[in-house]
């Protein structure tokens, strides 16, 4: 162990119990049937729906990522959780009210009772894979490099304990085990954050900071200021970021089974709306306790971290935190890792359930339903576990991964967002315009990372070549999917087989959830005047 003390090694521990008890322990009642174990029998409210949605995104590559990216470049980076708390009312007052007026149960069923049969099959495999390889295991790695920097413990090793300890309740409790233990771990993630940037503040006049003037002179002003309309270090301009992300949140939080999974399981419409915009609040704190301890990091361990970027919250941890609070600190790191573990395995085995199975084999029995999701938990598990450790570099696979994203959201996107804003979508469009869309981009993603055009690798988005960066090539993929589906839909003459619950009036907010929504936007205001 790297300076750890029994103290905290009594922390962690005691965390991981506490954690599988109480999942085990709120499964009890809600798993004797399928709505039960994959939807906790709809009876989610929104204080779980918001904590979950958050926990179930905050993984340890945040953690890590984001204090470096604060301790790099800055505030910056922050617009990627801002932008958030937007996207997330995108989902309360657009796609909400649809996703619970049909009563589906995945986001491809959506698509069959939309489209067809064909477009769930193809969101299907998307939404599997992306579940398997991207949301289980960067977590498991990512969680994995940071434990072995901070306790010296082998990579592999970290992840099998992981992979044990949110199996156990995950595979047993289903999805009412899922939302109460990220409840409990959004407390955890907040609260150790929370703590590791007061400890910096705290130590900021021991490096002869006394003030914010101070503060920015000792890191550069730049890296205090969340929007520039200049190319940033990365090569993206405010611009970029504004739209690549919209693309890439609506997809993630508006049409990821794995994050919209705790949204079907809400008690009612009202309740998944206001989870969704206290989500959105809770969206606006990573920036103040992720990313702005990388920005204290660089005025108090600059010379310590030097070129190793990745060190900066694990040094913060090692120098800042006394006994008892590390092990808080390694807890909350647990509890991202193991919060979203738990979201991608929880959905993995819903998609494979209902999607694989139950097309299969229409009729099955809640008892079969539920051992057939059990099964495939453990399965995914172990399947993760084998290929993760292979994932090599974390910076450079959570790149990678952002990237190989920006390949299928797009049309995912296109397909969703007017399916449900018009009727004149077909069946057609949407099947051609998920397989089109993501082979340009995919085509697109090959050729930079494997091929050269008049000499030059990542032509496309190199400065010596098209200049265009991932997040740019993004929107501009959801425009291309777009004219895909829009020209299809405009020559195809097939009947449609709409059904009339997907164009009802959509009843009004309720009084509460506008007002929340007015709130978190102006608040959304106040901040972007702040730090422009």
């Amino acid at each position: 162990m790297n300076n750890i003390s029994i103290i905290d090694i009594l922390v962690i521990t005691v965390y991981i119990l506490g954690i599988v008890f109480i999942g085990l322990w709120f499964s009890r009642k809600k798993n004797k049937t399928s709505k039960g174990y994959f939807l906790a029998g709809k009876s989610l409210t929104w204080g779980v729906i918001g904590a979950s949605l958050f926990a179930s995104n905050i993984s340890t590559v945040h953690l890590v990522g984001l204090s470096e990216s604060g301790f790099k470049d800055g505030i910056v980076w922050g617009n990627f959780e801002w932008f958030s708390a937007f996207e997330l009312i995108i989902l309360a007052f657009i796609f909400i009210p649809f996703y619970l007026r049909t009563k589906i149960t995945t986001l491809p069923e959506f698509l069959e009772k939309r489209y067809d049969s064909r477009s769930r099959v193809v969101l299907a495999i998307f939404s599997i894979m992306a579940a398997l390889f991207m949301h289980i295991g960067v977590s498991f790695y990512a969680g994995a490099v940071v434990f072995e920097e901070i306790f010296g413990i082998n990579i592999l090793v970290s992840i099998v304990i992981i992979a044990i300890a949110t199996g156990i309740y995950t595979v047993i409790g289903g999805l009412t085990s899922v939302v109460i233990t990220e409840s409990v771990q959004t407390v955890i993630l907040i609260l150790g954050s929370l703590i590791i940037t007061l400890l910096a503040i705290i130590k900021l006049p021991e490096v002869g900071v006394h003030s914010y003037e101070a503060l920015k002179e000792a890191v550069d002003p730049d890296r205090l200021k969340a929007v520039s309309f200049d190319e940033i270090k990365k090569g993206f301009t405010f611009l970029d970021m504004l739209f690549g992300h919209l693309i890439l949140g609506i997809w993630y939080w508006c049409t990821d089974q794995t994050i919209v999974q705790r949204v079907l399981g809400a008690k009612s419409e009202k309740q998944a709306k206001l989870g969704a915009i206290f989500a959105g609040f809770l969206k606006i704190l990573p920036v103040f306790i992720m990313v702005v301890p990388g920005i204290l990091a660089f005025a108090l361990f600059k010379d310590d971290i030097g070129e190793n970027t990745k060190s900066v919250l694990p040094i913060m941890i090692m120098k800042l935190m006394p006994i008892g609070l590390k092990g808080l600190m390694i807890a909350a790191l647990l509890a991202a890792v193991m919060s979203s573990v738990a979201a991608a395995l929880n959905s993995c085995s819903t998609l494979i359930v209902y999607d694989v199975f139950d097309k299969l084999k229409p009729g099955l029995s809640d008892k079969t339903k539920i051992k057939i999701g059990r099964i495939t938990g453990i399965s995914v598990l172990i399947l993760a576990v084998i290929w993760s450790p292979f994932l090599g570099d974390l910076g450079g696979i959570f790149e990678l991964i952002n990237q190989m994203f920006s390949i299928f959201a797009p049309s995912i996107v296109v397909v969703f967002l007017w399916g449900i804003l018009t009727k004149k979508g077909t069946a057609n469009a949407s099947f051609w315009t998920l397989l089109l869309g993501s082979l340009f981009a995919g085509i697109v993603f090959l050729i930079e990372k494997y091929g050269t055009i008049h000499g030059i690798q990542n032509y496309i988005s190199s400065a010596n070549g098209l200049g265009i960066n991932w997040l740019r090539q993004t929107y501009i993929y959801f425009i291309i999917s777009t004219l895909i589906y829009l020209t299809i839909s405009y020559f195809d003459k097939s009947e449609q087989n709409i059904p009339d619950s997907f164009y009802l009036k959509v009843k009004a907010p309720s009084k509460i959830v506008n007002n929340l929504t007015f709130l978190l936007v102006g608040i959304m205001i106040v901040i972007y005047v702040i730090f422009y």
